[in-house]
């Protein structure tokens, strides 16, 4: 048997992100070679470990890819270079299709002209819209109700059809449900702005940096018509995208995974989590459900735990909570 080429060169887009600056980390502490992409929109490049190369830019532009390419050996793209407001994307469609779905053929298409032929998406639950049965698996049918999941399935969809006729092309889209918690050890956490997260949310309010917090809709057909989420720690995101890529080293067939524990948490019962955890009461407001949510999403993630061998060692819900508070 042939030994198998470990791939060493590996361009992260979208790496001064929440799961980007996380996975770079992870990269360099496992001895890849690593090249961040991004364009600072909603990035921070101080969350870039210093042992990575980092390079402003954007993915649209072809020249930059090509010499970043070629100048680094680039082998594999982790790609993470996306917009993920999901009640954003319902008041503006444009925005997230042009980012998203335009920019990610335009970068796919530089990377098959330089020969760039492993391709790590960052997909969503978002693809699959309101629950027909749970927990939810790959076949479950792929109905977004908002334009956020649509780009997305839209580019896994693209993925399917170049694969089809460049045999070279390995692809593997991980579609995560409810991304959480923090690497506290190296200072790497949520940063968005404006935060709009659920556990970093609650978090500010508890300690008076937002004066209110709202849950958005108490009607949903659930236990405490609260919605309902499967949370699952980044440092389990990471690891999955590392043991996904060996997959594929190893000319493994299959090319969708999703990604979660198979528990589903209401936004109430993290409410109350987080006062146990805190001692201290939370007075939470309501407000009407938001467009583009739907009531639950609990992943069936047994594909992932059994051809990639990979487990959600770290999504406790206290262990979540407890990474962020640290």
């Amino acid at each position: 048997m042939n030994k198998i080429k470990k791939i060493q060169n590996i361009l992260i887009t979208g790496g001064a992100g929440y799961i980007g600056s996380h996975i770079t980390k992870m990269c360099i502490n496992k001895g890849y070679n690593v090249v961040v992409l991004d364009n600072l929109i909603n990035g921070h490049k101080d969350s870039i470990d210093k042992k990575a190369k980092f390079i402003q830019g954007d993915i649209e532009d072809s020249i930059l890819i090509s010499k970043i390419i070629k100048e680094n050996k680039i082998e594999a793209i982790f790609h993470f270079a996306s917009f993920i407001e999901a009640g954003e994307s319902v008041k503006n469609p444009l925005k997230f299709y042009y980012n998203n779905t335009s920019k990610t053929i335009k970068f796919l298409n530089t990377l098959i002209k330089n020969n760039v032929n492993y391709f790590i998406f960052s997909s969503t639950a978002a693809i699959f819209g309101k629950a027909k049965y749970l927990p939810i698996d790959e076949n479950h049918p792929k109905n977004p109700i908002n334009p956020y999941g649509q780009s997305k399935l839209m580019v896994e969809k693209i993925l399917n059809e170049i694969k089809k006729t460049n045999k070279k092309f390995k692809y593997g889209c991980l579609r995560y449900f409810n991304v959480a918690g923090a690497d506290y050890k190296n200072n790497l956490r949520e940063r968005h702005d404006p935060e709009t997260h659920l556990i970093p949310l609650l978090l500010k309010f508890a300690n008076k940096k937002i004066n209110n917090f709202y849950i958005f809709g108490n009607d949903y057909n659930t236990k405490d018509g609260t919605c309902i989420r499967d949370y699952i720690h980044v440092l389990d995101i990471c690891d999955a995208h590392l043991k996904l890529l060996e997959y594929l080293e190893k000319d493994g067939e299959e090319r969708e995974f999703n990604l979660g524990t198979g528990v589903g948490y209401s936004v109430l019962e993290i409410v109350k989590k987080m006062e146990k955890i805190l001692n201290k009461k939370l007075n939470i407001q309501y407000k009407k459900r938001r467009e583009g949510d739907t009531a639950n999403l609990i992943a069936n993630g047994n594909k992932a735990k059994k051809l990639l061998n990979w487990k959600s060692n770290n999504s406790g819900l206290k262990q979540i909570i407890e990474s962020v508070l640290k």
